[in-house]
């Protein structure tokens, strides 16, 4: 969600609303990663993904960006997935540190608690 504010932000103001409108149009989809450290070196991708489905595209034209966090949460079974989503994963599956994964989330107060409901150790406890 925040890479199409970015794109759009980078129109003057009078623009805007025709960029959106655009965007809404052409976007198929967009995926945002960060690179984690990795438990035992090395870097991990971790993936925000965003499909531009009718709901997205509409987000997006009427300048709601703030529900898009929401389209795409529930949007799993058509391939979307939040960056915090990816992470609880990535926690889960220990390929990083539950600690370096919340320095990326997105939603840093409620992760762990979703990290941890997803089964994912924390200091060597469940």
């Amino acid at each position: 969600a925040k890479t199409v504010d970015r794109i759009v932000d980078v129109f003057p103001a009078a623009e805007k609303d025709m960029v959106r409108a655009m965007l809404s149009e052409s976007l198929r989809a967009v995926i945002a990663q960060s690179l984690l450290k990795k438990v035992g070196g090395g870097r991990v991708a971790a993936h925000e993904i965003m499909i531009g489905t009718p709901a997205i595209r509409n987000l997006i034209r009427e300048n709601k960006i703030a529900q898009m966090y929401s389209s795409i949460q529930t949007g799993q079974a058509l391939g979307m997935q939040t960056l915090d989503q990816c992470l609880i994963e990535m926690v889960r599956q220990r390929l990083v540190t539950i600690d370096e994964a919340r320095t990326y989330a997105a939603n840093k107060d409620s992760f762990g608690a979703g990290a941890m409901a997803a089964g994912a150790t924390m200091g060597g406890k469940k």
